[in-house]
């Protein structure tokens, strides 16, 4: 990474922030098509994928705004192995979650492909087409919800002197929150692109936790801007 100082001010809540691009990544969480495609599993779970899909346009832009700046992207990919042993098994919370998701089940893409829900290596946790990562870029697989559960993300930050993170993805207040909250307390200055995630309306959760993620993180977790500001500011 470039050794100079590259420091821009961005417009904010609840502040506006400085942020040194030359020490800063944008993180694209599960932007992948078991959660934003049709024939994933949200998809044929009859989740509403609009809000999800609406966040890829802006995340496209700040992508590719970030790489003509010579920022890390690193994509953050749900994904379990094939004989599922890495999900808890069924004494765990994560298990009885997932397995209500059919985790595991054999499916067919559609490009005719056979196929698995949540398993690596698989269409199903293939990034989306329109964010499909690029040479270069970081690719960290987890298995829980926060990407610094047992993965080298943290290893791979400090390697490359990262201590801001853009951050993009989906859903605001599982995967996207529990990253948020595990890299603030390993003191990484966390900048949320709120129109590049979104929350589903889950049956069993009210359609305003996006919102309230949203106010949670400005609040104790981190910043909060748009798109559109973290490109201008660029």
């Amino acid at each position: 990474m470039p050794e100079t100082n590259r420091i821009v001010t961005i417009h904010a809540r609840p502040t506006s922030l400085a942020v040194d691009l030359s020490h800063s990544a944008v993180l694209v969480i599960d932007m992948q098509n078991d959660f934003g495609a049709i024939g994933g599993m949200f998809d044929r779970a009859g989740i509403d994928l609009s809000v999800i899909q609406k966040s890829v346009p802006p995340t496209q832009r700040v992508v590719a705004a970030a790489r003509a700046n010579s920022m890390p992207i690193i994509y953050l990919k749900m994904a379990h192995l094939p004989d599922l042993s890495d999900t808890g098994g069924p004494d765990s919370p994560h298990w009885f979650r997932h397995q209500r998701m059919s985790v595991g089940e054999a499916v067919t893409a559609p490009d005719g492909r056979p196929s698995r829900i949540l398993i690596d290596d698989t269409w199903n946790t293939d990034i989306l087409p329109e964010l499909v990562p690029q040479p270069g870029d970081v690719v960290v697989t987890k298995h829980r919800y926060s990407g610094f559960f047992k993965t080298d993300l943290d290893a791979r930050l400090q390697a490359m002197a990262v201590r801001n993170l853009i951050v993009t993805g989906c859903t605001t207040s599982v995967c996207v929150e529990s990253t948020i909250r595990d890299a603030m307390f390993r003191d990484y200055v966390c900048l949320l692109l709120e129109d590049c995630t979104g929350q589903p309306p889950f049956s069993n959760s009210p359609s305003g936790t996006h919102n309230a993620s949203v106010t949670m993180i400005e609040a104790m977790f981190g910043w909060v801007t748009t798109s559109e500001a973290f490109i201008g500011a660029l």
